[in-house]
């Protein structure tokens, strides 16, 4: 017995659909619609999005669309913005939203508005932001803080140094931005090679103070810190926190007025345009910043507020949903043809699979059907000379997104030329191949020629903007954030919380006294226990 998802007459018609669209080739739906490359396109919000380059047909899309109404896409979308506490599982609102609304708005959680408090928190960031870039911040001895190192764990890194890393650009180059995540030593040791305490400032980012990683990171540069300025009242100048735990905030020695704050209704992968955001906006200013945030807003409100058929996250949405479902993909492909979003797939990683890797419905019932794909990927041009093999002529099919600006930030002819003609011409040769009779007609020798047959009908999205700017970079973010909404909403599970990142929390928290207290009995399974010995020695 098949679940309401897979027993619903919109995804039967696809199923049947399906059937008579596997075989066909881009190649021959091209020929078919020479006007194909205009008519599969919507350009909106400074975007232009082209998906001609995928094996649907015009009825594919109609039964899509009618899926996602069949499924209340409209109605959960609605409720989202509104306040409503669609995160049953936790029973919050889900209001990533109202981190970029603007101020004036109204949007209401319990009864009370959340626009102003989200505000207030953004002005005392921007004040701080240019204490710290103007210099009027000192330091314990009074010199100019010239280090930040932004502290923390998932979404408490991954969209910060994400966001630095893409806007760098914008950034104010006198001041030095590093990020440790990892309870790894090395990654907190080399953050801090070669930098002062007297001019390095910490931004601890948990949102309980209690996150292990990070906590375990913040008491070693506490350390690091009091081994040269030796006063603890120096913690005061050189740590800051974003959290909502003022006590633990205040008992490990910074002072409260230099604390952050945010709210349950914004998760952790969501809330880079929050207070956790805060390295980001002394990195480039308060006026970049909030070109961001309303880079992120116009995005929200294009997602609002389309049709369907010209609403650019339900189409990425829905297409990923199609391959992953039907086709049978298990991966996601992400290429940014733009150094500065190295980091974006990375992002994407956590922003996706944390939020989309469920396989139990709202409703506590096993899926009868595949959720979450795998988002990877890597800068172009670099990932051609590496895995583009296997898209091109490997046995999988993956899915792609191209992400190219007109503009580069730097103006150094003709990289630019090069780098899109190599973009544009990564999803040319996926979706259209070279057959064998072309490479005979080259001249490749028989034995060769095999070898060389590209074959084609591989899927790819091309996304085009005019810059990589701090508004552009916010669009991005949104509309992958929203594209993740539409399929969560689709398949009937939670995109919002994350108990799957639970269990070997707890269990590692009984294995450190076992690896600390080498004579303490252990009780697991026989390779636990081995490998417990092993690095007990």
């Amino acid at each position: 017995m098949g679940s309401t998802l897979t027993n619903s007459g919109s995804w039967k018609s696809l199923q049947a659909h399906y059937g008579t669209i596997k075989n066909l080739h881009l190649k021959e739906l091209f020929e078919k619609s020479t006007d194909r490359g205009e008519r599969f396109t919507v350009e909106n919000v400074g975007i232009y999005f082209d998906y001609s380059k995928h094996r649907i047909t015009e009825e594919t899309l109609d039964l899509l669309f009618q899926l996602a109404k069949e499924r209340g896409l409209e109605a959960k979308r609605e409720a989202m913005f509104s306040g409503e506490k669609i995160n049953t599982t936790e029973n919050r609102a889900v209001l990533h939203t109202a981190l970029r609304a603007p101020e004036g708005s109204t949007i209401m959680v319990d009864g009370h508005n959340v626009v102003p408090e989200v505000h207030a928190v953004l002005n005392k960031m921007a004040d701080f932001s240019t204490k710290i870039k103007s210099g009027k911040w000192k330091g314990h001895t009074g010199k100019r803080i010239k280090n930040i190192v932004n502290i923390g764990i998932g979404g408490s890194d991954l969209g910060p140094v994400m966001a630095y890393e893409a806007l760098k650009h914008f950034s104010q180059r006198d001041l030095s931005f590093k990020f440790v995540s990892n309870v790894d030593g090395n990654d907190f040791a080399e953050a801090v090679q070669g930098l002062l305490a007297e001019e390095t400032l910490f931004i601890i980012s948990s949102k309980t103070f209690t996150t292990l990683e990070t906590m375990a990171n913040a008491q070693t540069a506490r350390s690091w810190a009091l081994e040269y300025l030796k006063d603890p009242e120096a913690i005061a100048k050189h740590f800051v926190a974003v959290s909502t735990n003022e006590k633990e905030v205040s008992k490990f020695g910074i002072d409260p007025n230099n604390m952050f704050g945010f709210w349950d209704w914004v998760g952790g992968r969501y809330s880079m345009s929050g207070a956790i955001g805060l390295s980001t906006m002394i990195a480039i200013g308060p006026e970049h910043y909030h070109a961001m945030l309303n880079g992120l807003h116009q995005m929200d409100e294009h997602f609002r507020t389309a049709p369907l058929a010209q609403n650019i996250s339900v189409i990425m949405g829905l297409l990923g949903l199609w391959y992953n479902n039907f086709f049978g993909a298990q991966t996601q492909a992400v290429f940014p043809y733009d150094k500065f979003l190295h980091r974006f797939p990375a992002y994407l990683q956590q922003l996706t699979m944390e939020s989309n890797g469920k396989g139990v419905t709202l409703g506590g019932e096993k899926t009868d059907y595949e959720t979450g794909a795998v988002y990877w990927g890597e800068p172009g041009t670099n990932g051609q000379h590496s895995f583009y093999q296997l898209i091109h002529q490997g046995t999988k099919i993956i899915p792609s997104d191209f992400i190219g600006f007109k503009e580069s930030l730097n103006h150094l002819p003709p990289h630019q030329d090069y780098l899109i003609a190599n973009m544009i011409a990564q999803g040319e040769a996926l979706a259209f191949g070279k057959t064998l009779d072309e490479v005979k007609a080259e001249g490749i020798p028989d034995v060769l020629a095999p070898h060389k047959v590209f074959g084609g009908n591989r899927p790819s999205s091309t996304f085009f903007l005019d810059r990589l700017s701090p508004e552009n970079l916010g669009k991005l973010v949104a509309m992958y954030e929203h594209s993740v909404f539409v399929q969560g909403a689709i398949w009937d599970i939670n995109p919002f919380d994350q108990m799957g990142v639970e269990l070997g929390k707890v269990l590692a928290q009984n294995i450190i006294p076992e690896l600390q207290q080498k004579d303490s009995p252990i009780h697991h399974d026989s390779s636990t226990n081995a490998l417990i010995k092993l690095y007990r020695g």
